[in-house]
């Protein structure tokens, strides 16, 4: 028996549910199929309440947009006939209540925790009854009778052993196909509707194959499986076939949205395996996970990132040598709901470095600052206030334990490149090495590591050539011709990602056609002059860049100190550069 989870995409329209129905139905062992809510469809119900709640009689038409949405798919799905008319009966019940519900909440003008569980259940509730009718053999559950929580410094934290029990029961006998509502649960102790949070049907998934000891645990989603690193950012970037489960909960921890940390620690600890699958490419081999470690793979897996952090440092003189800071610190984090996902201290335990995200950084300030009230009212510790616009990255891998020299790479390439660390952790498993940059620098440090560490199959130099007369249009005409045998015979990319002339620049970062530039520079460029050629290249901020200087300018020759400063290599041919007062050549 294995266990199969659809998220909202999946589930997104006809073509995609259709397409659940083919996977599931060509399983070659009984399945137990845990479903998301509609695409889009849990934002929905969320703002219609808070519409109801604020007294907004738009509300009607946001309920009114729900119910057509799932009545038409119904419609798209089902030929008319006895079962069309049974599934949208059964679907109008729920509709029905939920519409009530809404009604309610308008007229008290109120909508509490407990109101707004029940109302995004019905997400769950409906896309599971829907799929449950398309799929041959299918019998649909209600993930309340059997995923228990009860509320925990004030979250629904699943209730283990009572959970893994009431599935067993549950599952006693199955059929071809179980569908389940995944996200929901209930509260053991009043039964009253609760919910597992950010990626909830991904966790309901999980305990249910941890507790019936799944033969494998599928998550299909949108994407391919993880991948070195985000592909928006990095076109090289590939799907990781197989990863380790702490190299996968690394990953997540750090931005990788694929699956969520909780997914994978109830199946980890009964050695289950995760595969992620695409649903609209079931053909892809995706990405494994398991307990085994490849070996001889590269040194680091993947590359992670979270944007729109803020750095809080608490330092002072009054720190050192003095037990419980630490404690005091994350305590008073703790108990505001505060995460926090890198920590950073000086050996000399003068200051501690704190990662949170942005939202969360004038609270962070506030709570610590009352909680060191006394100490800096005495000087002990400065006042705590937050760095914000930055982001933090993370490399991950298990092959990176006891390889000698990761680091030091890491951060020469960075330096080389102009990137500035802030700060930067690194846990004694030696899995994962963290820094904090500038947000505005995640671009160039995800692209330059990404290359680095031979995660790309080339080696890459970004080119901005200036000047195509007969020099600099020789020198394009012999990359154009080589630019294939270099990436083969040499592993590199000569990426030309500007050209400029004397009256047209053009730039693009994914690099320009050298067979059309001529055109593409008549038609596309914008005016050119040394101030835009320096203002674009500083604001692309790319890595490995080089600008060439084929021309005869004081001008451009004058670009080099800035060009230089900001980390851009600069090749010239330009012989004023080299021949004019010794002080501009120094």
């Amino acid at each position: 028996m294995k266990v199969m989870k659809f998220g909202g995409t999946s589930v997104g329209s006809v073509e995609s549910i259709l397409t659940v129905k083919r996977i599931v139905e060509s399983a070659q062992e009984p399945a137990i199929v845990v479903v998301s809510a509609l695409g889009g469809i849990t934002d929905q119900l969320l703002r219609t309440g808070a519409m109801a709640a604020a007294g907004d009689q738009g509300f009607r038409e946001s309920f009114a947009a729900i119910a057509r949405r799932h009545a038409g798919t119904v419609e798209g799905l089902l030929p008319e006939g006895r079962n069309r008319a049974s599934l949208l009966n059964s679907l109008n019940q729920l509709l029905n209540e939920l519409q009530d519900i809404f009604n309610g909440v308008y007229l008290i003008k109120d909508l509490s925790t407990k109101t707004s569980n029940t109302i995004v259940s019905y997400g769950e509730r409906l896309s599971s009854l829907i799929v449950s009718h398309v799929i041959e053999g299918a019998a649909c559950y209600d993930a309340r009778l059997f995923i228990k929580t009860e509320l925990k410094h004030a979250k629904n934290i699943v209730d283990t052993d009572l959970t893994a029990r009431l599935v067993r029961e549950t599952f006693r006998e199955l059929p071809k196909a179980a569908i389940v509502p995944g996200f929901i649960s209930s509260d053991k102790n009043t039964g009253e509707v609760t919910n597992l949070g950010r990626g909830g049907s991904d966790h309901t998934a999980a305990i249910i194959a941890a507790a019936l000891d799944a033969s494998i645990l599928e998550i299909w989603t949108d994407v391919d499986g993880f991948m070195t690193a985000d592909p928006k950012v990095i076109s090289s970037a590939y799907t990781i076939k197989e990863l380790s489960y702490v190299e996968a909960m690394e990953l997540c921890n750090f931005g990788a949205k694929v699956v969520y940390p909780p997914t994978i620690y109830p199946v980890f600890h009964k050695n289950i395996p995760i595969r992620i699958k695409n649903t609209f490419r079931p053909e892809v081999e995706g990405t494994y996970i398991s307990s085994h470690k490849s070996e001889g793979s590269k040194a680091i897996k993947g590359i992670s990132s979270i944007n729109d952090m803020s750095l809080i440092t608490v330092q002072g003189l009054g720190m050192v040598g003095v037990i419980g800071v630490n404690y005091r610190i994350f305590k008073a984090l703790a108990k505001n709901g505060i995460s926090v996902f890198l920590v950073s201290q000086a050996s000399s335990e003068n200051s501690t470095s704190i990662g949170v995200r942005t939202v969360d950084a004038a609270l962070s300030c506030e709570v610590l600052n009352e909680e060191f009230a006394k100490e800096i009212e005495t000087g002990e510790i400065t006042r705590i206030t937050a760095e914000s616009g930055l982001a933090t990255v993370a490399i991950v891998g298990e092959n990176m334990k006891h390889t000698p020299g990761i680091a030091g790479k890491l951060f020469g390439t960075l330096g080389k490149n102009g990137i500035n660390v802030i700060a930067c952790a690194q846990g004694a498993s030696e899995t994962n090495i963290s820094f904090v940059v500038e947000a505005a620098s995640l671009r160039k440090s995800l692209n330059v590591i990404h290359d680095s560490f031979f995660l790309s199959e080339y080696q890459v130099l970004n080119l901005f050539v200036c000047g195509i007369g007969t020099v600099g249009g020789s020198l394009l005409a012999q990359i154009h011709m080589q630019q294939q045998k270099l990436m083969q015979e040499n592993g590199l990319k000569l990426n030309v990602v500007g050209i400029a002339d004397a009256k047209k620049a053009l730039f693009a970062r994914e690099g320009l056609n050298l067979a059309t530039y001529r055109d593409d520079l008549k038609e596309q460029g914008v005016k050119s002059s040394p101030d835009v050629l320096r203002d674009e290249i500083m604001r692309m901020n790319i890595f490995n860049s080089v600008f060439v200087d084929c021309t005869a300018s004081a001008e451009i020759a004058g670009l080099y100190k800035d060009l230089l400063s900001h980390n851009v290599s600069v090749v010239a041919a330009n012989k004023i550069a080299a021949s004019s007062r010794y002080a501009d050549y120094h």
